[in-house]
């Protein structure tokens, strides 16, 4: 009997794995698609409802406000209650806020759609963490990093694709937000279905604890005197802001750099997801094979900022210009999973969702300040600013990341000592 059921132990712990790593994916991928609610039809609102590039900046801010905010405090919730029930719930500010942006008549009614959608997306990080750390056993782990960045980097390149599509071919933008709240809902439907895959309460981690990994008793907060946190928030908020420029405002800005039309440069940002998602699958792959992570973070966004100055330029021929910019994608994505893995080691037991959700907190603060900033600049006819923006502040990010890793490595040194 024994003889039997060994062998397929490993088998059924792969399919486990690879269940949850999916569902979770998924739900990654649906969060990031509703950061792109309201981009991709702002020029569409420019001209329904006479607004301005900074206007329309600060319903990303609105989005990204209430999404940081909500983050760090629903890292403390879902240590408390579990990640699943936070889950269901924030699907269920998605399906509302593609209510409200569909019968938005409007900039009140825009900007009450970017605030319901932003406290949807607040929880996935400190959920979707929680429940990859807890269920999915260790060597699967780095490539469960690589593909939830890949699948946000997949919502992120399907919402505009999907958004302009939809209206399109419809005639009518109000339709296109008939379908996002579909989509929020058939997930959600899906992820119900399956539930038991995404059940943190129980998983691969058991094992964690009866090697003696269970949390020291400590203050809730203390986590928050770690340096090493605060440095992983920095390096979030660089990276982010850097990100906001190109997916606000990349296809304005080379329609007015290059005369490109922007029924073409809104699929800049389209590809700039997909060579994203491209880097991460090399980036999986890559966490398992170097330890100073910080390296390959260091030199994934170099190759990013460099690519972002050549658009700058103007020296290139417009196509070129746009495909460059996308191909920049490639780098920010390669260091996604190495990113990951770092604040994995920068978190002390127990507090896998509050490290999570402060951490990734910098992301939403990130987007919130980035996008008027960048929106003013094009309002002032500066085009070439946004790229040469976002790639200052990737190598900012850079920075940011090396300090974590030498902090990190000073902190085992010490460990190993004593």
């Amino acid at each position: 009997m024994s003889s039997t059921t060994l062998p397929n132990a490993p088998i059924a712990s792969a399919k486990s794995d690879i269940t949850t790593i999916s569902l979770i994916g998924l739900a990654h991928g649906t969060s990031h698609f509703f950061h792109m609610l309201l981009p991709p039809m702002f020029p569409i609102f420019m001209k329904e409802f006479g607004l301005s590039f900074s206007e329309l900046g600060l319903l990303v801010t609105t989005f990204f406000v209430i999404s940081g905010i909500g983050q760090a405090l629903a890292g403390f919730l879902v240590d408390r209650t579990g990640a699943r029930p936070v889950l269901f719930a924030a699907l269920s500010c998605f399906v509302l806020a593609s209510i409200a942006a569909g019968v938005a008549t409007g900039y009140s009614g825009l900007m009450l759609a970017a605030a319901l959608a932003g406290l949807g997306n607040s929880p996935f990080h400190p959920v979707d963490f929680t429940i990859l750390n807890k269920r999915v056993s260790a060597p699967r782990l780095g490539h469960a990093f690589s593909v939830h960045g890949i699948t946000g980097n997949l919502g992120w390149a399907v919402a505009p694709v999907l958004l302009i599509g939809v209206s399109t071919a419809t005639g009518n933008w109000r339709w296109a937000y008939l379908a996002t709240g579909l989509i929020a809902l058939s997930v959600m439907l899906l992820l119900f279905l399956k539930r038991d895959a995404i059940d943190d309460s129980q998983g691969a981690w058991a094992h964690d604890k009866a090697k003696g990994a269970a949390p020291v008793d400590e203050h809730p907060m203390a986590f928050l005197k770690l340096p090493s946190v605060w440095m992983c928030f920095s390096f979030f908020f660089w990276t982010t802001a850097a990100l906001s420029a190109i997916q606000s405002f990349a296809s304005p800005a080379l329609a007015g750099m290059y005369g490109l039309p922007l029924t073409l440069t809104a699929y800049v940002v389209t590809g700039y997801m997909l060579c994203g998602a491209a880097g991460m699958v090399v980036g999986g792959f890559l966490v398992a094979r170097v330890q100073q992570l910080e390296r390959t973070i260091a030199a994934a966004m170099a190759f990013a900022a460099v690519l972002l100055l050549l658009t700058a330029s103007g020296w290139l021929p417009g196509m070129l210009a746009a495909a460059v910019a996308a191909l920049a994608g490639f780098g920010t994505g390669l260091a996604g999973p190495s990113r990951d893995m770092l604040i994995k080691r920068a978190a002390p037991p127990g507090a896998t969702g509050r490290v999570y959700g402060t951490v990734y907190s910098g992301l939403d603060v990130g987007f919130a300040l980035a996008a008027p900033v960048f929106g003013a600049l094009l309002d002032h006819g500066q085009p070439s600013s946004i790229f040469v923006g976002s790639a200052v502040a990737l190598m900012l990010g850079v920075a940011s990341a090396g300090l974590v890793g030498g902090y990190l490595s000073r902190r085992n040194s010490a460990l190993a000592a004593a």
